[in-house]
């Protein structure tokens, strides 16, 4: 399908921004009408401070300054060529809230995606909204964005101050006017997909007056314009749409083009996200497996594990090698669980959880291949259980994140899922926001941009004489997780 024309620069090349607000710094790039990166940047957000009482925060004065640095250096880059920029998206971390003055400047400091302090605010949501939960199979949780809403309420009850999402400050300061959120940041922070509405009593009972916070859209909506003050900032066109994103992990799954039914993509970054495309609400009541509205209808159905390349942490240095020692040794003679944290959200619920191995190890190789292994389980695992749900799964999984680029970590979970896996490099959250933008300007909708920004996918094949094994060794962890009370 060919692009529309660009509005602000008039040019027969459109160009599209993705922001992603990440935890330690903030990534911008402008891709072309193909999805060919056009310019790129970055810039370093301060570390979020984390309390003995389970508070994560993050200044969030830092934001603007951040983007319009990243914004600057991309268009500086381009010249001339950042006339031709026809939309942006930003994206960002699921359940990270701060509150802003009338002038969209942060008045508190952020409450970030993993802090644990809103355990009765979000016990208050839960029994007031229960009717809500289950239709929709949302478990408000102490590290929920309704939680963290409901810390921020309490300490900022100035009036005219709101209560919002990251990617409305950063909207909200290219546009020069309030914006509306996202469906997509606003689902576990009070918001019914089904009903198109935020559940008011259990904000109520929460402690959240409904009226601070934002309407709420669809990914992928106009918001407004970039403004003169913004463009002279940025570089940025004036006239330049802004449009609504969706959370990193969501971006993701697009950048790897799962867009259409039956597809399903797992992205392995710190932790592990996996996410389907289906067109009825897949039904979790206990909210381990939860639905984002897919932009266009439709429903994106998954969830994020706590554990993930974070595995691999005390490695970094020596991957590539343990990497190659791991292929040549086969499988490992022991099952592992690489859980770093404490607890599992996905692909099963329980606080208790935590990482174990059935023995020890003989040596760091065989640590770190049961630890490949071990991810790549916890990946089937949500797999059986998105199909228990009647997700349907269409072809073979896409894979993209830090974890896609091991060649090695591909071919074990192609081995271990018993088919290809479609290893999609470059799909990243920047990527997705990038498509998000497109999506009603530079092309008609989503799945148009996808089919053409989308990188093609590279096919990574299971080894057949560890197919047997593996599948033997799955079913020892599942045993082992059944074992502790954990896995039903």
């Amino acid at each position: 399908m060919s692009p529309r024309t660009s509005e602000p620069g008039g040019s027969a090349e459109p160009l599209v921004v993705g922001v992603d607000m990440a935890t330690a710094e903030v990534r911008a790039e402008v891709r072309d009408s193909r999805g060919g990166l056009a310019a790129s940047a970055s810039a370093a957000l301060p570390h979020p401070i984390h309390g003995a009482d389970g508070s994560a925060e993050q200044d969030a004065r830092t934001w603007w300054p951040a983007v319009r640095e990243a914004l600057a250096r991309c268009t500086a880059e381009l010249g001339d060529r950042s006339r031709a920029i026809a939309a942006l998206a930003v994206c960002a971390t699921s359940g990270t809230v701060t509150a802003v003055d009338t002038d969209a400047e942060p008045v508190a400091p952020a409450i970030m995606y993993d802090d644990r302090r809103g355990t009765e605010p979000a016990a208050r949501a839960r029994r007031a909204g229960a009717g809500r939960w289950n239709d929709i199979g949302i478990t408000p949780s102490a590290t929920s964005g309704l939680a963290h809403l409901a810390l921020l309420a309490e300490h900022t009850e100035a009036p005219g101050t709101r209560l919002v999402h990251t990617p409305d400050v950063i909207a909200e300061r290219l546009v020069g006017h309030p914006v509306a959120t996202d469906s997509s940041h606003a689902l576990k922070s009070g918001y019914d997909p089904l009903r198109e509405q935020w559940v008011h009593e259990a904000l109520e009972a929460a402690g959240v007056a409904p009226e601070r916070l934002p309407e709420v859209v669809a990914p992928a909506r106009p918001l407004g314009l970039v403004s003169r003050k913004a463009a002279a900032e940025t570089g940025l066109p004036v006239g330049c749409q802004v449009r609504s994103g969706m959370t990193d992990g969501c971006a993701g799954q697009l950048a790897a083009g799962a867009v259409e039914n039956g597809q399903v993509v797992t992205v392995i970054g710190t932790t592990m996200v996996l996410k389907a495309v289906s067109a009825e609400l897949a039904h979790d009541p206990t909210g381990v497996v939860y639905s984002h509205r897919h932009p266009e209808g439709g429903w994106l159905p998954g969830g994020a594990s706590n554990t993930g390349g974070e595995a691999l942490a005390d490695m970094a240095g020596e991957l590539a090698e343990l990497d190659r020692a791991a292929e040549e040794r086969g499988p490992a003679g022991m099952v592992c669980y690489p859980l770093r944290r404490r607890g599992e959200r996905f692909p099963f619920s329980d606080e208790r959880a935590r990482g174990f191995r059935s023995a020890e190890p003989g040596d760091r190789v065989e640590l770190h291949r049961a630890r490949l292994e071990g991810v790549a389980f916890c990946e089937k695992l949500a797999l059986r259980r998105l199909g228990a749900l009647g997700v349907t799964v269409n072809g073979p999984i896409r894979t993209a994140g830090g974890g896609a680029r091991s060649s090695t970590w591909c071919r074990i979970r192609a081995s271990v899922l018993g088919e290809p896996v479609l290893r999609v490099p470059g799909a990243g959250t920047p990527l997705g926001a990038a498509l998000l933008a497109a999506s009603g300007t530079v092309y008609p909708d989503l799945s148009s941009a996808a089919a053409v920004m989308a990188p093609r996918a590279r096919v990574v094949e299971p080894v057949a004489d560890e197919v047997e094994r593996l599948a033997e060794s799955y079913e020892t962890f599942r045993a082992e997780l059944t074992a502790r009370g954990w896995l039903a």
